[in-house]
């Protein structure tokens, strides 16, 4: 593993640093901007377009689910790379969404839920690109904070809106100024027109930078109108691991198709209790949203929205055609989180199984990237700002615990991570999934929930794909957990992680079983 991978505690006092030897910091709460460019680097065009809550294997190109279509993301992947092992380190709309900007771990950035907003000076990449002479553009889903989307270090073009938005009846922050748009206009679109607008209109002297960070696939979805009822005949996919939680009391689900897990061991035996019980809640399948909606139409609701994410990304690569930036220009798509269907009778994110925290990554420049490449290597969302500024002829600043994956991209073959940790601090607001740390390998993941009575989990992701046995009681396996556990602990010692971000609660409990107590 090459230096760079590692984690280095002097990067993490570069603020502390900075409140000593820059006049006006203070005051400012916002560091000076000190970078040494890349010498000889051509900046390169970048689109980097963000959708949320897309799981890594709901692509059309994939076969997960038997007649999705998404032309657009296979061109991607056909024309450019798929990054099959593309992971989050939290699996949570704003921590992932910093660990992007900052190219930091949740507990360094501290936004460690959706309800933070970032911490006043903390840097995010596209300062960098400004810096470097790139024209910048925002458009769509900020989310760290509240307000009205107002706008953000690092960009001079600001499209956003407060929260989670809304697919209808559309409120933007557009640079400091709120437009409301009517219910025929679609969130997806408007924030589509918008970016190409803002293309259309940018100097053509300077590279660029957009950022396009779409609403959906977020629930509660809602697709385009012209996309509403295109899968409403599709086979609904039940996965292996759907019933191993259900009791006599589940929901019968006899719609779909029931995955075949005749070729794997299940042991049920060891399945955590804070699982079982999640089974009925806000995101447990026998209780979805406290019962606002049924499995099978959330289904189909999520793949209908999910064609607005494809047909943006057909309209970002026609206008580069026609404006002859389509060969050196890169454009990247990912998901700021994954998303689970059933799995362990659970839906949504948060927790450090595979469908939670893996995430779609496709990328594609012909100047740059070969045809129908794959990146097997694990690539993680703080890699995200590295590799931005390495294209953009800036070295990765001091504080970024990411690494770019450039060279992977070009197809060399580079020293690199062979095991990453993950982080979710427990939310007030979806007290059912508690803290989890884990540590995931090329073939093994252990997984540690913090701060409750209940069975940690170890799983050979290679032979058990859909982790549903547990191993952490087997004997042969002890020394190998007891590796995994030392190193998931020096992660957190390495990078100052051992302290948790508290952050006040200061609202009664919102689920079904203690509402309205604090």
């Amino acid at each position: 593993m090459v230096k760079s991978l590692g984690f280095c505690k002097k990067a993490l006092l570069l603020p502390a640093l900075l409140l000593l030897v820059v006049p006006g910091y203070l005051a400012a709460q916002v560091p000076q901007l000190f970078y040494k460019p890349i010498p000889g680097t051509k900046p390169r065009n970048i689109i980097f377009i963000l959708s949320d809550d897309h799981r890594y294997d709901f692509m059309g190109f994939t076969g997960k689910v038997p007649g999705l279509k998404t032309p657009n993301l296979d061109r991607l992947a056909n024309e450019g790379a798929h990054l099959q092992n593309a992971f989050v380190t939290t699996a949570l709309c704003s921590p992932s969404r910093a660990s992007i900007l900052t190219g930091q771990f949740a507990h360094t950035h501290t936004v460690v839920d959706n309800e933070t907003a970032a911490p006043k000076g903390l840097v995010f990449f596209p300062q960098y690109m400004q810096k470097a002479g790139y024209q910048t553009g925002f458009f769509g889903k900020w989310h760290m904070g509240g307000g009205e989307g107002e706008p953000r270090p690092g960009f001079n073009r600001w499209v956003s809106f407060n929260g989670q938005g809304t697919y209808y009846n559309c409120r933007l922050n557009i640079d400091g100024k709120v437009v409301n748009y009517p219910d025929t206009a679609y969130i997806t679109d408007i924030l589509t027109d918008l970016s190409l607008d803002w293309l259309k209109q940018r100097d053509k002297n300077k590279p660029f930078f957009l950022y396009l960070s779409h609403k959906a696939v977020h629930a509660d979805f809602k697709a385009a109108k012209r996309d509403a009822g295109r899968y409403k005949d599709v086979e609904i996919q039940y996965p292996v691991s759907m019933f191993t939680t259900a009791t006599d009391k589940s929901k019968q689900y006899t719609r779909g198709k029931r995955a075949d897990g005749s070729m794997y061991t299940f042991n049920t035996e060891d399945i955590p209790q804070w699982v079982r019980a999640q089974r009925y809640s806000w995101h447990g399948v026998d209780y979805m949203y406290h019962g606002q909606t049924d499995f099978d139409q959330f289904y189909i609701d999520y793949l209908e929205t999910l064609q607005g994410i494809d047909t943006s990304v057909g309209r970002v690569l026609k206008y580069l055609e026609e404006n002859g930036l389509n060969k050196e220009t890169l454009v990247v798509y990912m998901g700021d989180n994954g998303f689970a269907f059933g799995e362990h009778g659970l839906i949504d994110k948060r927790q450090a199984y595979e469908e939670s925290m893996r995430v779609p990554m496709l990328a594609r420049c012909p100047g740059l990237i070969k045809p129908g490449t794959k990146v097997g290597q694990m690539i993680l969302n703080v890699d995200i700002g590295p590799t931005f500024l390495e294209l953009a002829g800036v070295n990765k600043p001091a504080q970024m615990q990411g690494v770019s994956f450039l060279p992977l991209l070009k197809g060399r073959q580079v020293p690199w991570r062979s095991q990453f940790c993950y982080e979710y601090y427990w939310e007030s607001n979806f007290p059912q999934t508690p803290t989890q740390f884990a540590i995931r390998t090329d073939q093994y993941k252990f997984i540690r929930s913090q701060g409750i009575w209940d069975i940690n989990q170890l799983y050979d992701i290679k032979k058990d794909p859909y982790e549903v046995n547990n191993l952490v009681r087997k004997p042969e396996y002890q020394q190998l957990i007891q590796k995994l556990n030392i190193e998931l602990f020096k992660w957190l010692e390495e990078t100052d992680g051992l302290q948790i971000p508290l952050k006040p609660v200061l609202e009664r409990k919102k689920d079904h079983i203690y509402r309205g107590t604090w």
